[in-house]
This record gives C-alpha cells, sequence and structure tokens, in this order.
C-alpha cells in the first residue's frame, strides 16, 4: 500500500472517528437531559396535582359566591380564589422554565446561566407561595365555614372559639407539610444540579 492510498484510509478512519465521537457526545447530552427533566418531573406531577385542587376549591369558591352573603366574606372568598388560581399557574410555569432548558443547542456556559437564573427565580416564588398558603389558612377558614357549614365566624362566637383549638394543629400540620415539601423539591433540584454539573467532566 502506497502512502497516499494509507494517507486516504487514515483520513476516511478519522472522519468516521469524529462522527462516531460527534453522535456519541450528542447522545450522552440527550440522555443527561433525558435525566434533569425526570428529575424536574418529579416536582412538577406534585404540582399538577395540587393546580388542579386548587382549581377546583377557586371553581367552588366561584359558584358558592352568593351564599357568603356579607361584603367581607365575599371579598374573603374572591381573594382566596384568586391566589387560588394565581399561586399554581406561576409555580408551573418557573418548572417549565427549569425544566425545559436545552443541553443541546446552547453552550455549557449559557446552560449554567439560564438554569442559575431559573433556579433564583423558582426558589423565590417558593418562598412566596409559602408565606401566601400560610395566609390563605386564615382568609379561607372563615370562607368554607359559610360555604360548607352555612355559619359566619365572625358572627357565630361558640363557633369560633372552636376554630380556636383547631387552628394550632392546622398550623402544625402546615409547617411540617411545607418542610417535607421543600426537603422534597430541594432534594431534587440537587440532584437535577449535579446532573448538569457532570456535563463539563
Amino acid at each position: 500500500m502506497e502512502i497516499e492510498e494509507m494517507q486516504a484510509v487514515w483520513s476516511e478512519i478519522s472522519g468516521q472517528l469524529e462522527k462516531q465521537k460527534k453522535l456519541t457526545d450528542k447522545m450522552i447530552i440527550m440522555m443527561t437531559q433525558e435525566q434533569y427533566r425526570r428529575k424536574w418531573n418529579k416536582i412538577a406531577y406534585p404540582e399538577i396535582l395540587g393546580t388542579i385542587i386548587c382549581y377546583g376549591m377557586a371553581i367552588l369558591i366561584f359558584v358558592k359566591l352568593n351564599t357568603l352573603e356579607t361584603w367581607y366574606n365575599i371579598a374573603l372568598g374572591i381573594a382566596c380564589a384568586l391566589i387560588l388560581l394565581i399561586l399554581p399557574v406561576l409555580s408551573l410555569r418557573s418548572i417549565s422554565k427549569m425544566s425545559g432548558i436545552n443541553f443541546y443547542e446552547n453552550s455549557y456556559k449559557d446552560t449554567l446561566i439560564t438554569y442559575t437564573k431559573h433556579k433564583k427565580q423558582f426558589q423565590s416564588l417558593q418562598k412566596a407561595s409559602y408565606y401566601l398558603s400560610f395566609l390563605l389558612i386564615f382568609l379561607i377558614l372563615p370562607v368554607t365555614s359559610k360555604i360548607i357549614g352555612g355559619k359566619d365566624l365572625f358572627v357565630n362566637m361558640n363557633y369560633l372559639w372552636s376554630l380556636v383549638i383547631f387552628i394550632p394543629f392546622g398550623i402544625l400540620f402546615f409547617v411540617f407539610f411545607a418542610r417535607w415539601v421543600k426537603k422534597c423539591y430541594n432534594r431534587n433540584i440537587e440532584q437535577a444540579e449535579n446532573i448538569l454539573k457532570d456535563l463539563q467532566e
């Protein structure tokens, strides 16, 4: 075999190896992106379920708005319904941005910048959701009392005193549940971040 033929064969082999390497790199990035999305889906699915529940409650409030009768119960009902409608949408939008980061089309640096920006937004939103959900506990009590039991908390003092006993248990449950959710979310966020960092290696 002459030198020209050897060079041609070597050039062809090099080209095939380069194509194979690009294909392998692309497959690794696609698999990594799929693993990353799976981590965010573990956050998205409970949020979707929560959204369905929130929308159901908001619809119930709007349907039964005339049973609230007094202006203050109606105002509380509308405030609760708006919180129940807006918070889930913001949360799902934020999760969609996080899981939709495209590793293949962007450079690692751009991906990391986008991830960091969206992560801060998501965590800020989660913090705001926590405080608004805590406030919602108190806002929704008079509304549900009137819709379900037909009793006005601000008028029926006997019923109000029975709630004073149950409110601390509700707050305690909320705090433990919120901490558990935050711990699960943080674990998935950390695992997703580790998957992203593995691309650099």
